[in-house]
């Protein structure tokens, strides 16, 4: 089979630091071709993943009107040239526009897969599937994306989970007794790094922040009026942004990772990436988050800060075995690239 996948403009396949489904791309096409099938990918230019062919967005964002105007096209070119059993976008709904029309008269249109990572806007969902017809599917990350999907812009969806390599992830059957809690996630008030602060220093556990900080749209300021002002006291270290290597590590020594989201996580790797050194997790019972984490089992899910001193002080009741266990029964390479095969083959 001939799959052609894209990914959004800002990052390339796979990232340097942070930038989980630009990961989960570049896992997913070197299963696909270990597998026996070609891959295209339509991605970042700086992208070094191992495809069969490559073409480089020539736009570099992917709110831009103008830019967003160059990919589609840029696509529709790519098309073209690879000339795919199936087109797997995990970029914008609106760049497989030019897609709507045959490239010749002995072209039946090949299916369309659109993948979201995050909640659907209704309107694109439903204008997209009516120039599209029953050419275009849709899946979702989660349950819970998928479900916002029917009822927001309907269609056919499919639940289909990121994933993670549980072999990349060394898995540590105990840790220390002063072992710190770790936040590893984006620096913005919706992921509840300030929270995450409070129950460490509540319990009086060190805490490691990891993460990009983020200074734009409505987290500009939030790193200077939550989080400066705690650093380097009371246990609380900032250690920045971690590629693979470091989050293993860091992820592998921690007694638990704490990231109190404040939002319906659409997914959320960094729970399962946890999951698979044995950590537990503490979070809240937000968007897919508890598709993911078994309260009592795999960590907990709190509601408040009380909650979360509270779940700290339960730590050792919980199995680091039953946590790597959840992530390889649930969230592999193998299981996940199986499911989109699947999907591409019915399609057809």
């Amino acid at each position: 089979m001939r799959i052609l996948l894209t990914a959004d403009a800002e990052l390339p396949v796979p990232p340097r630091f942070y930038g989980g489904i630009e990961r989960v791309i570049a896992s997913l096409i070197g299963e696909f071709r270990k597998l026996g099938h070609k891959v295209g990918l339509v991605a970042h230019r700086d992208s070094t993943a191992v495809v069969d062919e490559f073409f480089p967005w020539p736009g570099a964002t992917s709110t831009g009107s103008v830019d967003s105007i160059r990919n589609a096209f840029a696509l529709r070119s790519a098309v073209r040239r690879f000339r795919p059993d199936v087109v797997h976008s995990f970029s914008r709904l609106l760049w497989l526009l030019p897609l709507r029309f045959r490239f010749s008269i002995s072209d039946f249109g090949f299916p369309l897969i659109m993948s979201y990572q995050r909640e659907p806007s209704g309107r694109t969902v439903m204008w997209s599937r009516r120039l599209h017809g029953h050419r275009l599917r849709f899946t979702g990350c989660s349950d819970y994306i998928a479900r916002k999907g029917r009822e927001r812009g309907g269609g056919d969806w499919s639940a289909i989970p990121n994933f993670i390599d549980p072999q990349k992830f060394q898995f540590v059957p105990e840790v220390a007794e002063d072992a710190p809690l770790v936040f590893l996630s984006r620096l913005e008030a919706i992921k509840g790094c300030h929270t995450a602060i409070k129950i460490a220093k509540a319990t009086g556990r060190r805490l490691l922040i990891a993460g990009n900080r983020v200074e734009s749209g409505s987290a500009k300021g939030y790193w200077e009026r939550e989080i400066a002002s705690h650093l380097d006291r009371d246990g609380i270290e900032y250690v920045g942004a971690v590629n693979d290597e470091q989050k293993n590590a860091l992820l592998g020594a921690a007694a638990a990772m704490v990231v109190p989201i404040e939002w319906d996580e659409p997914f959320g790797i960094v729970f399962a990436e946890a999951l698979a050194c044995g950590t537990p997790v503490i979070s809240c019972a937000r968007g897919a988050v508890p598709e993911i984490v078994e309260p009592g089992i795999h960590g907990f899910l709190i509601r408040s800060v009380e909650e979360g001193i509270e779940a700290v002080e339960r730590l050792p009741g919980i199995s680091r075995m039953e946590c790597r266990n959840r992530a390889e029964e649930r969230f592999t390479l193998q299981k996940v690239a199986d499911s989109y095969l699947e999907l591409y083959q019915s399609c057809q």
